[in-house]
């Protein structure tokens, strides 16, 4: 890539937009991954009911042994990156190209956004609830209760939800006669990007280049899906063997995984294709 070298240019940097981690606040990270790259998670049935017998020598019902299933999560995505900033043209730019910010950048304009998408799509690929219908402006709301309805009826506690909406479905439900009239009014704004909030769950507008195609949003419990940022190092190297300047580096080891005891905590809504 071509350096833009200054000739008395402004100070300040024409920085992208950029959005701080939307996701963080529907993820939990409750298993330990520290020193294991698989973590083994172990979910237990229920024994069924039974009519008590005042007779015989089953009285509670035939006993059967109580089994386990085991879901197997490995961690996949190891990430990195490297960029190097020379000394001198550090010095003819300004110090625009500062390690430091540049480092930061990299962080907020690509790391970030690429967990955070890596995150909505297994929370797509996993939901244990899901629908499909176009939405208008005139069902947007309903179609979220048929989410919220959902969830309540696989006795999801709505107050951990958070949902991630499309930007066409927040145009819709803003639209949305039937909203305007019931949605909520006090707003508690303690999640980065919420918007709002429709019967208690956070509302999140995600711009579409993280959104799983054809999405129009997702409601997750936070309980529902795990997601652990085993190792997050970045470096910066003064002066390495080579290099009259600046090599940066960094590594991020991450993943994200629906627990399968839970995944009903999920509920996504796809338009019709």
């Amino acid at each position: 890539m071509a350096i833009n070298y200054a000739s008395k240019y402004a100070q300040n940097i024409d920085e992208r937009f950029a959005r701080e981690a939307l996701t963080d606040n529907a993820v939990n990270n409750d298993y330990d991954f520290v020193g294991a790259k698989t973590v083994n998670v172990y979910s237990v049935p229920t024994a069924a009911m039974n009519d008590y017998t005042r007779t015989g020598t089953s009285r509670y019902g035939t006993p059967a042994e109580m089994e386990n299933t085991v879901q197997e999560l490995t961690m996949t995505k190891d990430r990195s990156f490297t960029f190097t900033i020379d000394r001198g043209n550090f010095d003819d730019t300004q110090m625009a190209n500062a390690a430091g910010l540049a480092l930061q950048r990299q962080i907020r304009e690509v790391i970030v956004p690429e967990i955070d998408k890596y995150r909505l799509d297994k929370m797509c690929d996993g939901a244990g609830k899901t629908a499909t219908e176009a939405v208008t402006a005139e069902n947007a709301y309903d179609s979220f209760l048929a989410g919220t309805t959902a969830l309540i009826d696989a006795n999801v506690t709505l107050s951990e939800c958070v949902a991630f909406v499309s930007s066409d479905f927040y145009r819709c439900i803003k639209e949305d006669a039937a909203f305007i009239r019931n949605g909520d009014v006090a707003q508690d704004m303690l999640i980065k990007g919420q918007v709002g909030m429709i019967d208690g769950i956070a509302i999140v507008a995600a711009p579409k280049s993280l959104m799983p195609e054809n999405v129009q949003f997702i409601i997750a419990a936070k309980s529902a899906v795990t997601a652990p940022v085993k190792l997050s190092e970045y470096k910066i190297h003064d002066n390495p063997p080579g290099i009259n300047g600046w090599l940066v580096e960094g590594r991020v080891y991450y993943d994200a995984f629906v627990l399968n005891s839970k995944k009903n905590g999920i509920y996504v809504h796809k338009n019709a294709a």
